[in-house]
């Protein structure tokens, strides 16, 4: 009778045990998707930079590619300072969708939905002309003397590969790319180490 008892009792503590290490397994498992899922979130937030020009509103358009800029602030006081670039892209008539501060901060001047004027005269790969409407263009505060900083492209890839959930990217192009005689941006960048970091 001794014998019968002990053996039930280790065959129900070696049950909790198990039970136990579900659960303890499940809360950590659990802690761990909603950490990351936060820190996705916090890495994907947008500081929001409407701008009134340089755009046009569209009510349907297929985006197929995403192209890399270099931009800065030519006209003197502070170069990487946001506002003066939008103010700069204002004089012109231009603008991008994502702007990507040395910081690594992301803002975002224009509506994925519409079309930014940061293409210009271009042609992808394969004919296609027109790329304001078919693309989202994402500029890296950079000059020509210095190179992206790391949290550059670590917002960069992280935006990229967030956008490619969302549509069917056929082309992640610079803008030198696109426009070989007129531009040469993306400015001292590791083009090839950035694509390896792309899904």
């Amino acid at each position: 009778m001794a014998n019968f008892v002990a053996e039930n009792k280790n065959k129900i503590s070696q049950t909790m045990n198990r039970h136990n290490r579900k659960k303890i397994a499940f809360i950590l498992l659990t802690f761990m998707l909603c950490a990351t899922f936060a820190q996705a979130q916090k890495e994907l937030k947008f500081i929001e930079k409407p701008v009134s020009s340089g755009k046009r509103t569209v009510l349907n358009r297929n985006i197929t590619a995403i192209i890399v800029h270099s931009t800065y602030n030519s006209f003197g006081d502070e170069k990487y300072d946001i506002d003066l670039i939008i103010k700069q892209f204002s004089r012109y008539r231009v603008s991008s969708h994502y702007v990507i501060g040395r910081d690594g901060l992301i803002y975002r001047l224009v509506k994925e939905k519409d079309v930014a004027f940061h293409a210009g005269k271009s042609q992808l790969p394969n004919g296609q002309t027109g790329l304001n409407s078919r693309s989202i263009g994402i500029e890296l505060m950079t000059s020509k003397e210095e190179a992206p900083t790391e949290q550059q492209i670590k917002s960069l890839t992280i935006l990229v590969n967030d956008i490619k959930k969302r549509y069917k990217i056929e082309y992640i192009l610079r803008h030198s790319d696109i426009a070989p005689n007129r531009k040469t941006d993306p400015w001292n960048m590791d083009w090839e180490g950035f694509l390896q970091g792309i899904k």
